[in-house]
C-alpha cells in the first residue's frame, strides 16, 4: 500500500502561508468525528465532510481514504484538527483505512471505512419471475451485506458480485410493486415494478382486451410448459427460415386500431379496437419504455434479421377503409405502405431490435428475460436512417412487430429461431 500511495499524484492544496505552516514529524490521529457535530465515527459516506482529530496534523502532506486522494484545504488544517471531504470516487482497493503521508514519505495508517452511496436499481433480469426463481438485479453500489424487499414480504438476503449486480431468489408471497435494495449505505427503490401490469397492451390472455388485429396477425400460443403467464406470442415454428426477407407468415404481429364503421370509431360501436394511446397514457412517452418478456430456446437461436417495432398514428394506418374518423381526422385504412414508405406514403417510426448483433447468435437458453426498449429509440425509418416524421402521443396508436431486414443490408445467416414474447407493455422507466 505504501508504494501505491507514494506513486499516486499529490493531493491538491490551497496554500495560505500566513495561516498554515507545515510541520515536521509524523501525525497522530485519535479519532474521526462529523464535521458539524461532536459525534465520533468509524465510517462515512463518499463526499461526506469529516473532521480528523489528533496531534501534529499539520505534518500531513497527502491524505488518502483507501487508495483515493482527498483534497486538502490548508484553511481547515490546524495542529489538532483537519476538516476534509471523503473522496467521491470508488476505490480500486478497499482497505478500510486512512493513509496520512508526510512530506518525506512516511505513512501513518488509521482504520476507517468509506461507505459507497445508497444503492441504485436499474433493472431486473426477469420482472415477471415466479416465486422460487433466481433473478439478477442490476444497478450500482450493490455491495454486501445486501437485502432485497419485494412488496408484501420480509426482506431476503441477496448475493452481491462486483457492485453492479446482485442475485436473489424471489420469495413466496411476493406481490406486484416496486422493490427495494438495502445495504449499509441506505436503501434504493426501483422505478420498474415486479409483475408490472401498468400500461399492459398485450398479455394474450384477454385481460387487456387487445390481441391481433391486422393482416396475417400471428396467433398466440396456448399455455404450455414454456408459459410465464398463460398464453403468449410466438415468432417462428422451427421450420420456416428467417433470412431477412419479407416473411409475414411466421414473423409478423400487427395491431391496427379501428373498425369497419363509417366514420371509423375506436372506442364505441358494435365492433372496434382502440388505439394504443386510448389504453395507455403516452403523453410522457420520452420517459417511457416498451417492455416485454422474451424466451428463445438454445435449440433455435436468433442469428440474423432485426425485429422492427413500428408505431404509427391513424393518419398512417387503421383497420377500416380510408375515411374520416369520429374526430374528423383522415385515416389511412389497411395498408403496408407505412412500413417502407412505398408510393410516397410516410413511414412509421420504429426501432431495430437485434440482440444477436454483438455475437452473431442470441438465445436465452430457454429462460424468460425482460426486454426494455426506451421509446426515444423509436426514431428510425425503413432504411435505418432517422425518421423524418414528428413523434408525439398520437404516434403510439398502432404497433407492428415485424422481423425483417428492411432497407438495411445484413450478413446472410439463415436460421429458424423460435421467439416467445409475453406481457407487452409501455411503462415509465426513468
Amino acid at each position: 500500500m505504501l508504494g501505491l500511495v507514494l506513486a499516486a499524484a499529490s493531493c491538491t492544496q490551497v496554500d495560505y502561508p500566513d495561516r498554515f505552516v507545515e510541520t515536521d514529524g509524523v501525525p497522530t490521529l485519535d479519532f474521526v468525528r462529523y464535521a458539524d457535530r461532536d459525534v465520533i465515527i468509524t465510517q462515512a459516506n463518499m463526499e461526506e465532510v469529516v473532521c480528523l482529530v489528533g496531534s501534529n496534523l499539520t505534518s500531513i502532506h497527502d491524505l488518502y481514504f483507501n487508495d483515493q486522494p482527498a483534497i486538502l484545504n490548508t484553511s481547515y488544517i490546524t495542529p489538532n484538527t483537519l476538516v476534509v471531504s471523503v473522496p467521491k470516487n470508488m476505490p480500486k482497493e478497499q482497505t478500510n483505512k486512512i493513509y496520512m503521508v508526510t512530506r518525506d514519505g512516511t505513512v501513518v495508517e488509521y482504520p476507517f471505512k468509506v461507505l459507497p452511496p445508497a444503492p441504485k436499481i436499474e433493472s431486473m433480469s426477469l420482472e415477471w419471475a415466479k416465486a422460487g426463481e433466481t433473478v439478477t438485479i442490476n444497478g450500482s453500489y450493490l455491495f454486501d451485506p445486501v437485502t432485497v424487499t419485494f412488496p408484501g414480504v420480509d426482506p431476503v438476503d441477496a448475493v452481491a458480485s462486483d457492485g453492479s449486480s446482485i442475485s436473489v431468489v424471489v420469495p413466496e408471497g411476493a406481490q406486484p410493486g416496486k422493490i427495494k435494495v438495502t445495504t449499509a449505505s441506505g436503501t434504493g427503490q426501483s422505478v420498474f415494478m415486479y409483475k408490472d401490469s401498468r400500461g399492459m397492451l398485450f398479455d394474450f390472455d384477454g385481460l387487456t382486451g387487445l390481441d391481433k388485429h391486422g393482416w396475417n396477425a400471428h396467433s398466440s400460443q396456448d399455455a404450455d410448459e414454456w408459459s410465464i403467464t398463460g398464453r403468449y406470442l410466438q415468432f417462428g415454428d422451427g421450420v420456416v427460415a428467417l433470412n431477412g426477407d419479407w416473411e409475414e407468415s411466421q414473423y409478423s404481429f400487427p395491431y391496427w386500431p379501428g373498425s369497419w364503421n363509417e366514420p371509423e370509431n375506436y372506442m364505441d360501436g358494435d365492433w372496434y379496437t382502440p388505439r394504443l394511446c386510448d389504453i395507455v397514457d403516452f403523453s410522457s412517452w420520452q420517459s417511457m419504455a416498451l417492455k416485454f418478456e422474451m424466451c428463445i430456446p438454445a435449440s433455435n437461436p436468433w442469428k440474423n434479421t432485426p425485429m422492427m417495432i413500428v408505431f404509427g398514428g391513424v393518419d398512417l394506418i387503421s383497420f377500416g377503409a380510408v375515411t374520416t374518423d369520429i374526430y374528423g381526422n383522415a385515416c389511412a385504412g389497411q395498408n403496408n405502405k407505412y412500413m417502407d414508405g412505398s408510393d410516397g406514403w410516410e413511414m412509421g417510426p420504429r426501432v431495430f431490435y437485434q440482440p444477436w448483433e454483438a455475437t452473431g447468435s442470441f438465445d436465452t437458453d430457454g429462460k424468460w428475460i425482460t426486454v426494455t426498449i426506451p421509446l426515444t429509440d423509436v426514431n428510425k425509418g425503413w432504411d435505418g436512417a432517422l425518421a423524418t416524421s414528428e413523434i408525439n402521443e398520437a404516434t403510439f396508436s398502432s404497433v407492428w412487430f415485424f422481423i425483417c431486414n428492411g432497407g438495411v443490408e445484413y450478413p446472410k445467416a439463415s436460421c429458424t429461431p423460435i421467439i416467445k414474447i409475453d406481457n407487452i407493455r409501455a411503462v415509465p422507466y426513468k
